[in-house]
């Protein structure tokens, strides 16, 4: 990834999603961290989160499940409050769900190939 990536908001979460769905969640947090940095004050957090919830999965990934559930936990968080009015067709509710239930299943010892569902939109991204 460059390290000037600069994406508007629905090509860095197709981009992520892309890279999400290929099992590469750490370039899917570059992606989403430069969106991060670009976004307005207001959505700061959202996209800190989304990225959070990225290098949980790579921790997952990596067998680190203490760190796994620990980001995967403060990125429910941090996304949750923009539940009610998500920008972007973000599915911030399955986001969170999902973030959670990984978390529980680290924290259970899961293993690394452990199946996710991380849906960053509500729409399937065009194939």
């Amino acid at each position: 990834m460059p390290e000037d990536l600069s994406l508007p908001p629905g090509e860095a979460l197709e981009e992520a999603q892309r890279l999400l769905d290929a099992d590469r969640p750490f370039h899917a947090h570059e992606v989403l961290e430069a969106a991060w940095k670009d976004a307005p004050p207001a959505e700061r957090e959202l996209w800190r989160g989304l990225a959070q919830i990225a290098v949980g999965v790579t921790h997952l990934r990596r067998g680190n499940g203490r760190g796994a559930q620990a980001l995967l936990e403060r990125a429910a968080e941090r996304v949750q409050p923009y539940a009610a009015d998500p920008p972007y067709g973000i599915d911030v509710t399955g986001i969170a769900d999902e973030a959670r239930r990984v978390a529980a299943s680290a924290a259970e010892g899961a293993a690394p190939g452990l199946p996710l569902r991380f849906r960053l939109t509500r729409t399937a991204p065009d194939a």
